[in-house]
């Protein structure tokens, strides 16, 4: 039985939380009391910020879950006391004075590249004709189109920012791994599950493997929560 009842989900790049709904419908169902983060991903600090004033808001433990951009967030705001556990999705762990930006610099031989357009005014967007391929491909078109289209601009600063403290040196971590993601490598991604000592499941999914797969990575965060 699961003594874990509150769980925080917090999106990556690109997009917003309204892509967790069917992760939220999997873990309300089981009783769990979800809370979803809607971070402005302008800078690193003010979605830091944004995620522990949803914390301060529980009166017990949660298991912090983020994807992609998301595990930045949470591996700088999960030293927060209401923080029991982290689970990363398809996500980035940096270590301190890691960004993404020094994550993403040496990509391994042969690793796709995510279309991303140069930057419009310090923000950052995928190509809409690439999107799909490279974020979503495993969705169906006219979902991937969407949220293609809806795209939330990602703010040059959030890259950059460093972690300064990484929680998971402090608290139990799971991953699980998308094996056909096209925007941060599988092997990178078993690579900084490992390195963070994470708990990881491996799923075939797209990068958007938390909607595709949304029953698997509510099981993740289950045993997270366990």
């Amino acid at each position: 039985m699961s003594t874990i009842k509150d769980i925080v989900l917090v999106h990556g790049g690109f997009v917003d939380g309204s892509g967790w709904q069917g992760v939220y419908d999997e873990l309300t169902r089981d009783g769990f009391r979800v809370r979803i983060v809607q971070n402005p991903t302008l800078s690193l600090e003010d979605d830091a910020v944004v995620t522990r004033r949803v914390l301060d808001g529980l009166d017990g433990p949660a298991v912090l879950v983020g994807h992609s951009y998301g595990g930045v967030v949470i591996s700088e705001a999960g030293t927060h006391p209401n923080v029991a556990a982290l689970a990363y999705i398809a996500a980035f762990v940096p270590d301190k004075g890691e960004s993404v930006n020094t994550l993403i610099a040496d990509p391994p031989p042969g690793a796709p590249v995510p279309p991303i357009l140069p930057p419009e005014q310090g923000f950052l967007f995928l190509d809409r004709d690439k999107f799909a391929a490279s974020f979503a491909a495993d969705l169906p078109a006219r979902t991937a189109g969407f949220m293609a289209d809806s795209q939330v601009p990602w703010g040059v600063d959030a890259l950059g920012g460093a972690i300064t403290e990484p929680a998971w040196r402090h608290k139990p971590a799971w991953y699980l791994v998308a094996t056909e993601d096209r925007m941060i490598p599988p092997s990178a991604q078993r690579a900084m599950a490992e390195r963070a000592g994470a708990s990881s499941v491996e799923v075939i999914g797209s990068h958007a493997v938390y909607v595709s797969q949304s029953a698997a990575v509510a099981d993740l965060i289950r045993e997270a929560a366990a």
